[in-house]
């Protein structure tokens, strides 16, 4: 496992948004909803919200023909700030977690697949102290806006953050509260899986570079 806290520079962790801070699923659907009811596609939000991480094109595709998606896509990010931040909460644990990096004198990274402005207005919506944002990357890219702000550990719930955390030769911190549990999370190699975010400052509380 990559060392965690180098034993004298300053340090700092990442964190991925939607179904790791941010809980995104309501505010996704209707955003969904919204699309659904203008083009007269069906689309089952459910299980849209049941595949949040992936790039917006990639779920976009399961929904509308190839040349209709870069349109929809941004239609999707023009509504988006309307409708699905409002609807938009914490994850349990989301706040202690950030506040237990900053105890022990860490930076925070959020480090999300959502675009960059969506990423910044839900990361000020929901009062989450960052001492970065980074939007539009999905997994193995994570790594070079992980590594360039000196992360030493990325935390998030999809297979892709464990892609993510490799890229950028860091800890891979998994929580099971997405699309992965905690089984599939091990079986994929990462090198912690916790439940949920509150049980993140107990284990960074004792974790110490080697």
């Amino acid at each position: 496992m990559p060392d965690l806290l180098p034993s004298s520079a300053p340090f700092a962790v990442g964190f991925d948004l939607d179904l790791t801070l941010a809980d995104t699923r309501a505010g996704i659907s209707a955003v969904y909803a919204a699309l659904a009811a203008e083009t007269g596609v069906p689309i089952d939000t459910g299980l849209v919200v049941r595949r949040i991480g992936p790039p917006l094109e990639e779920e976009m595709a399961y929904w509308f023909p190839a040349d209709e998606v870069p349109v929809m896509a941004a239609r999707y990010r023009a509504i988006y700030a309307d409708i699905a931040i409002p609807a938009t909460v914490l994850m349990p644990g989301a706040a202690a977690a950030l506040e237990a990096v900053r105890a022990r004198g860490g930076r925070v990274v959020v480090v999300s697949g959502k675009n960059q402005a969506d990423t910044e207005r839900t990361v000020r919506f929901l009062g989450l102290r960052a001492d970065a944002v980074v939007g539009g990357l999905f997994g193995a890219d994570k790594g070079a806006a992980l590594r360039e702000h000196g992360a030493g550990a990325y935390i998030g719930d999809h297979t892709g953050d464990v892609d993510a955390a490799r890229a950028a030769s860091a800890v891979a911190v998994a929580v099971a509260t997405g699309s992965f549990d905690s089984a599939a999370l091990t079986a994929y190699g990462a090198d912690v899986v916790l439940p949920d975010l509150l049980a993140f400052p107990e284990w960074f509380g004792g974790f110490r570079a080697a």
